[in-house]
């Protein structure tokens, strides 16, 4: 393996323009684009010309991600596609001998997961799913203070993933067949995969959902502009209660459009038997974040702040001299590092599995009106 990576990108809209391009230059002397993909070859060109700007180096541009498979000169492919293709992207690239970073969820479905980490084990290639919130400054903090015992036995958690009137009305995302689902499967992974990993628990006892569409025809105030109602299939509100074999329990929440004042989005709240901690939107408004721990201290209840506060996006800079928020350079810092040096990545695809897991028996609950059980 060479001391420099080199990566493909397959997909490129906002996720790849904003966040994996940036984050690729930051670690480039560990990493560096030669390749990117999109079935429409103006989004193509405009992600290469970028890299191009930043890093003077042209990435090769294609319009079938079959030749970033076939190219046995890249040894990373990134994946930005619908949801509904990430298996097959991956396990193909996998088969070829190559790492994949896969942007989330691991799948649309749980035996389409299943077949990428099947894969990953037989081939001996590294995957990881991009659950980038994990690398926020206040994300690190609350892990640090869990692993560190400082809120004891975590019992209760909830999973926070509620927007007001933001349902992104380009792309895909409202299409079932594509995504899989609205914004359970969209955002309410991010909350979820935050509490599990808080938590350091992975075995689920149940699960009971609901799911509503009910602001499907309603697109008035949207801040990402009206969208087509007649192509949109999937629920703008998801529900969750997740009993886990310990006996803790989550509640989870996903929305696009929920009617509420303060949204709350890729948030946690937990309850140990120590003490607790909460995320919650900065002082620098959208796109920021804050904790606290809620704990005793000289026998008197006391809650910790950071300071000074801080800033979180996972979208670049505008400029290409402007530095990049710190969270996309560590995710991609870290995963890099797992490949040249040979250790497991941070987000294992198993723990991806889980999340998915449970959102799938979330929509099976709603579905069916029924608790789901596993084994």
């Amino acid at each position: 393996m060479a001391e420099q990576l080199k990566v493909g990108i397959i997909g490129c809209g906002a996720i790849a323009e904003n966040k994996h391009v940036p984050a690729i230059v930051a670690n480039g002397k560990k990493a560096k684009l030669v390749a990117v993909s999109d079935v429409k070859v103006e989004r193509a060109e405009r992600v290469s010309a970028i890299y191009s700007k930043c890093a003077n180096e042209q990435p090769k541009v294609y319009t079938d991600y079959r030749y970033i498979i076939e190219d046995k000169d890249i040894d990373v492919v990134h994946i930005c596609t619908p949801n509904s293709t990430h298996s097959e992207i991956a396990v193909a690239a996998m088969e070829a001998h190559k790492h994949v970073l896969c942007e989330k969820p691991i799948a649309h479905s749980l035996e389409a997961a299943q077949k990428m980490i099947d894969v990953s084990r037989k081939t001996g290639r590294k995957l990881t799913i991009s659950h980038q919130n994990r690398f926020r400054e206040d994300s690190q903090a609350i892990f640090q203070a869990c692993r560190n015992g400082i809120l004891g036995e975590i019992y209760f958690a909830k999973a926070h993933a509620l927007r007001r009137k933001a349902v992104p009305s380009w792309g895909n995302f409202t299409s079932k067949k594509f995504q899989g689902g609205g914004p359970l499967i969209d955002i309410g992974v991010h909350a979820l995969d935050l509490v599990l990993w808080f938590m350091d628990n992975y075995e689920v006892k149940s699960v009971t959902g609901s799911v509503f569409q009910k602001m499907r025809d309603n697109c008035s105030g949207n801040i990402y502009g009206p969208w087509d109602p007649n192509n949109y299939d999937v629920e703008d509100s998801a529900f969750g209660f997740i009993k886990m074999t310990n006996g803790a329990t989550i509640f989870l929440e996903a929305s696009w459009a929920l009617n509420i004042r303060n949204p709350k989005e890729a948030m946690t709240t937990l309850c140990g038997t120590l003490g607790g901690a909460e995320q919650f939107q900065g002082e620098f408004g959208p796109g920021s974040y804050s904790y606290a721990i809620n704990t005793i201290l000289n026998d008197r209840m006391v809650t910790i702040t950071p300071d000074p506060p801080y800033r979180y996006s996972w979208r670049a800079p505008k400029r290409a001299n402007e530095l990049m928020e710190e969270a996309p350079q560590l995710e991609f810092s870290t995963w890099f590092d797992a490949i040249l040096e040979d250790k497991s990545p941070v987000v294992l695809p198993e723990q991806a599995y889980t999340v998915l897991m449970i959102v799938d028996a979330l929509y099976k609950s709603a579905e069916t009106g029924k608790t789901i059980y596993f084994d």
